[in-house]
């Protein structure tokens, strides 16, 4: 158990414009000014959790919560039966099928508890909008809320705060539930307007764009915007 996170307030930001860097290959590079890091979890050590606190900054863990990755170790733990079609682009990963609850919200706690125990402050569970996408299961909108409000108690549960990952058509259903937002090119697809329910909840977007920034128009809507190279490694652009 964690008795001293548990204890402590659950991170609460409020909507910034300041810049966060998201990187989740190669080395974290801790020389890029940032409010807001968020790194891959298991490759993150808890030393480099640390320097980020250290520097003023909060730190968010990525892990993949709706598809399966054939080089995590805990990869073991998914029977074949919840494995589906491949992530298009994506080599070694799959979708999971998130109607079997009980076999994955233990593996998410385990992987959010190894969050916490590094010290992170959030955790940004990926790919939660599987009901979008030829996934090879029958998933409806219902089972993707059941499942990402699941995933927001697990985070709760351990003092961690929890951003809601793309996923745009539940985003008033959700928006409760999840204490901030992270996007994945809104401004591309005309999109942005979707996740105003956050900002008006005292909630902030952490909007990353991969072919042009639009700072006006985020600093407009108080969005926190950066352009990245899909590879994800430590360059950015900033608004």
């Amino acid at each position: 158990m964690l008795p001293l996170l548990l204890a402590a307030a659950i991170w609460s930001p409020a909507p910034t414009a300041d810049p966060w860097l998201y990187q989740l290959q190669g080395k974290v590079d801790l020389s890029v000014r940032a409010g807001v890091y968020a790194v891959d979890g298991a490759d993150t050590p808890k030393r480099t959790v640390r320097r980020i606190h250290d520097r003023g900054a909060r730190a968010v863990c990525y892990l993949s919560a709706g598809s399966y990755e054939n080089w995590r170790a805990d990869r073991r733990r998914f029977p074949d039966r919840v494995i589906g079609r491949p992530l298009a682009g994506w080599p070694g990963e799959r979708w999971l099928d998130i109607r079997s609850r009980g076999v994955l919200l233990p593996i998410m706690h385990a992987r959010m508890e190894r969050c916490a125990r590094k010290g992170f402050d959030a955790v940004d569970p990926d790919n939660v909008e599987g009901y979008r996408h030829p996934t090879g299961f029958p998933l409806s909108a219902h089972h993707q809320r059941r499942y990402n409000r699941a995933l927001a108690r697990a985070a709760h549960d351990l003092g961690l705060a929890i951003g809601l990952k793309n996923d745009l058509g539940q985003v008033r259903q959700l928006v409760s539930d999840f204490d901030f937002a992270i996007n994945e090119q809104c401004f591309q697809y005309r999109e942005c307007r979707r996740l105003r329910p956050f900002i008006r909840a005292g909630k902030p977007v952490f909007n990353v764009e991969y072919k042009r920034l639009r700072c006006g128009r985020a600093h407009g809507l108080s969005f926190s915007t950066i352009r990245k190279r899909l590879s994800l490694r430590a360059w950015r652009r900033t608004c």
